[in-house]
């Protein structure tokens, strides 16, 4: 993938699919995507998002195969001519991280922008930093990094623990991932973000 995405470029793909739309769908972007509609960075190689709910979910995979889009991975949808993925996750997963709470419900989620058809929100601060530590690579540690930076305000840093613990306790890997969070909050105290 060469191409990058932008908040703009993002938008201008998301008003066309919602043209094409007969039935509302909610997207709830997510990774790096929602870091990047939120102003955090500049732009995203590829796009993710979540349908949280099934039915909306299987209607917009058929609608994205009528665009011309083509499944490339389990998540994974590319268009012809386009050099950058949608990678688009069927309920509260993303990539092998399972959310506890739909990002529906009130509080998970900001809304972005809303279509006739299309609904697009954010995920919450919570969810994006503690799936991208849980996932656990240098690129989702910067990110994290990065968003603590530009919203450190607005997060709660003892909440962030408790959540990113709740979350793990149901994670196959917990052994393994238990340590990220811990490095994390070096990497926040290193930076002065947090005592």
């Amino acid at each position: 993938m060469n191409d990058i995405l932008n908040k703009d470029r993002l938008l201008e793909i998301l008003e066309q699919w919602n043209r094409f739309l007969k039935r509302r769908v909610h997207m709830i972007a997510c990774g790096g995507t929602a870091m990047t509609l939120i102003g955090v960075k500049p732009s995203t190689k590829d796009a993710d998002f979540m349908v949280p709910v099934p039915k909306e979910y299987d209607y917009l995979a058929k609608q994205l195969s009528a665009l011309g889009y083509e499944r490339v991975t389990g998540p994974g949808w590319i268009r012809k001519g386009e050099d950058f993925q949608f990678d688009v996750f069927r309920g509260n997963r993303i990539h092998t991280t399972e959310l506890l709470h739909s990002p529906l419900h009130e509080g998970r989620h900001t809304l972005l922008k809303e279509y006739s058809h299309l609904y697009i929100g954010i995920l919450n601060h919570y969810d994006l930093i503690s799936s991208k530590l849980m996932r656990g690579t240098s690129v989702d540690f910067e990110d994290c990094l990065q968003l603590a930076e530009v919203h450190h305000e607005e997060i709660d840093l003892d909440r962030l623990v408790r959540h990113f613990h709740e979350m793990l306790e149901y994670d196959v890997a917990e052994d393994r991932l238990r340590p990220n969070i811990d490095r994390f909050i070096e990497m926040l105290r290193i930076k002065e973000l947090y005592g």
